[in-house]
């Protein structure tokens, strides 16, 4: 599975950061690789020397997800928490997103749509957030050059 190229990113209102990218993959494929651990594990990483020592997923309506990454240098880690709202298998996934050392104010929404096209997939992410000021610190934060390495 390979990517076409860089993360694409909008802002579809005030609250909200959308980013896109398409795979040389089947969307069977991309999903797999959105919802196994283990899968996960491998690209799911971040810049740099980071990895994701924990990546908990039950995949339910009502399941919950946890996500740890960890720093290679200095072994700061990043622990995200959430719990599915919407599955349908392989073209939509919704989950709430909240940090245990949060850096953002509130609590994040994700939906994930997959849709393919001609044997390729399209990952379009739209992020909501309970605020302005939340989507904001989330783009200073460098969030486009996080997703853009992991995806």
């Amino acid at each position: 599975m390979s990517s076409d190229g860089g993360i694409e990113i909008e802002l579809p209102s005030d609250r909200e950061i959308m980013y896109s990218r398409t795979f040389d993959a089947p969307r069977s494929m991309v999903w797999d690789a959105m919802t196994r651990p283990e899968l996960l594990k491998q690209w799911f990483l971040g810049p740099g020397d980071w990895s994701l020592p924990i990546c908990e997923i039950d995949l339910r309506v009502g399941g919950a997800l946890r996500f740890v990454w960890r720093s290679g240098s200095d072994g700061t880690e990043i622990d995200m928490r959430g719990v599915f709202e919407e599955i349908e298998a392989p073209s939509k996934l919704v989950s709430t997103e909240a940090f245990v050392q949060s850096w953002y104010p509130g609590e994040g929404r994700n939906t994930t749509v997959l849709t393919e096209e001609n044997g390729k997939t399209i990952v379009t992410t739209t992020l909501l957030y309970e605020s302005k000021e939340a989507r904001d610190t989330v783009l200073e934060a460098s969030m486009e050059d996080g997703v853009d390495s992991s995806y």
